[in-house]
């Protein structure tokens, strides 16, 4: 199945199962609206699952980490090397996501989208790079439009994998050293907002450190002129493989029918290269928390999406979409267990007169 196949296989969330799931949520056990935002998040997973009393139990957090030339400019102050090694450490169970994922139950894959220090072969991590890690996109693009799409074409794969292993929900997650720089890039040229609005202080960057940081992102916009209507154009001008990757997890979760918990700031610039590509995805994503990296709330608004939790969080790693998969499982379980109050012999509100 091409890229093109994928794209035009998705199909938009079950309207007739979300107008049903509606008339549940007004039956049920509690006044209308006082669970808040879950009832809207139950009324989306009935589209997404196509019933009105759907199951969102079993979660997979899929983390792509790969590296960017860019990094080369200074944007960043950790070295390289701690993409490999924080990718050791994933896999070894000590990082944060590691910690959650056990602690929760989740399901994690690991992915070398595009790790540059070579990586001991190990049965947990998935290989998928095209690359060693992308050019640096001041000097001209990231990547090939062939390793663009290859890319893509990964993430596709490893979430059909995660679906027809049980998942009902996919996380997406991110590691790369330099990241924010490119997510920032990504989100300017698809949303057209400047530079100095997207970019923000990624590992803690200082006053003068972040304007360079913005003048390098200004300057990548600037030699690449990516084509804000071709996703594909934007990733492989000023994107990442491991930000690729999550772009396809997107697309095939969709294509799936499965719900898709975006992540922070670096999910969030994957989200609007799958949006470009695929507007319909958009009924299947729901953003798990909104990163304190300003470009994110940008890149959410772009995608009209509404954050579940708001932590002050920035790691990345999946880290706040894992959290919010437990709030979509709730949500689920809350439409299609309570009891309505035919069902409990409760008495409904009196009608107004």
């Amino acid at each position: 199945m091409t890229l093109d196949d994928v794209v035009a296989d998705i199909r938009p969330g079950d309207s007739r199962a979300m107008q049903a799931a509606t008339q549940r949520q007004q039956r049920l056990t509690k006044p209308p609206g006082s669970l808040g935002r879950l009832e809207d998040l139950s009324v989306q997973l009935a589209g997404i699952f196509g019933t009105d009393r759907p199951t969102a139990q079993g979660a997979t957090i899929i983390v792509a980490a790969a590296d960017h030339g860019v990094v080369a400019q200074g944007v960043t102050g950790y070295p390289q090397a701690v993409t490999a090694q924080m990718v050791r450490n994933f896999l070894a169970g000590g990082a944060a996501i590691s910690v959650m994922a056990r602690t929760c139950g989740v399901g994690l894959v690991i992915v070398d989208a595009g790790v540059a220090t070579p990586l001991p072969e190990h049965p947990g991590l998935r290989v998928v790079a095209p690359g060693r890690g992308t050019r640096d996109i001041t000097e001209g693009p990231a990547m090939t439009c062939a390793q663009a799409e290859a890319c893509v074409r990964a993430g596709i794969d490893l979430a059909a994998a995660a679906a027809e292993q049980g998942a009902a929900v996919i996380g997406t997650g991110d590691m790369g050293i330099g990241n924010t720089t490119s997510a920032s890039a990504i989100t300017a040229a698809v949303t057209g907002a400047s530079p100095a609005r997207t970019t923000g202080r990624g590992t803690g960057r200082s006053d003068p450190e972040l304007a360079h940081k913005i003048a390098c992102v200004e300057r990548a916009l600037d030699v690449n002129q990516p084509d804000p209507s071709d996703g594909l154009d934007v990733l492989a001008r000023v994107g990442g493989f491991e930000i690729g990757v999550l772009a396809g997890v997107a697309l095939s979760g969709a294509l799936a029918r499965r719900a898709v918990v975006l992540d922070g700031f670096v999910s969030g610039a994957a989200g609007l290269i799958a949006h470009s590509l695929c507007p319909t995805v958009r009924d299947y994503l729901i953003a798990g928390h909104v990163s304190a990296e300003p470009g994110h709330s940008i890149a959410l608004e772009h995608l009209n999406l509404q954050p579940l939790l708001d932590l002050n969080m920035r790691l990345g790693e999946g880290t706040g979409a894992l959290l919010a998969a437990e709030l979509v499982e709730v949500a689920a379980a809350c439409l299609s267990d309570m009891a309505t109050f035919d069902e409990a012999g409760v008495s409904d509100r009196e009608p107004l007169d």
